[in-house]
């Protein structure tokens, strides 16, 4: 897909959103099931099931997927897209690349070893390597750009309202 094709095809997509901004705004929704042993949640993919269970430097096996890891591919998956779409936007040819999320966890917070220690990533560092001949000022702007329509990326930097509930079922 070139810049042209990607211009026609979200057109319009982005008249729609410029006519009715409400339409713009779409509920994400993701499930998951406790009904299992053990301490994992099946969690709905939309392609299959995903096990999660603990990390094994909290106790778990290692067979089952880790959260942190998820929410750190979760990153990357969106920001590799990101990139490549503003690539073709820009008119910037990548030949190949890696796009790599790395997180650092202290788990003596999740653990509660020690009440100080921070529960979640003190740190997340996003890194793409690219293989491209395009100038340096067009490896800026794609950056700058990928930064800045990355949905994931921006809500880990910007930390959302979030709410939790319980109810009784």
């Amino acid at each position: 897909m070139d810049a042209a094709e990607l211009r026609i095809m979200q057109a319009p997509i982005k008249e729609r959103y410029k006519s009715d901004p409400s339409a713009a705004v779409i509920t994400l929704k993701a499930r998951g099931s406790i009904d299992n042993d053990g301490l994992t949640c099946k969690v709905e993919t939309g392609r299959a099931l995903a096990v999660a269970g603990l990390h094994p430097a909290t106790g778990g096996s290692g067979l089952e997927l880790c959260s942190g890891d998820m929410l750190l591919e979760a990153l990357v998956a969106c920001a590799g897209v990101t990139l490549k779409s503003v690539a073709t936007a820009v008119d910037v040819p990548l030949k190949s690349g890696n796009v790599i999320a790395e997180g650092d966890l202290d788990f003596r917070g999740t653990l509660g070893v020690d009440k100080e220690a921070p529960v979640g990533f003190a740190e997340i560092r996003l890194r793409f390597d690219v293989a491209t001949d395009a100038p340096q000022d067009k490896l800026d702007l794609l950056l700058k750009l990928t930064e800045r329509y990355c949905v994931v990326y921006q809500t880990i930097k910007n930390g959302p309202k979030v709410s939790v509930s319980m109810k009784r079922i």
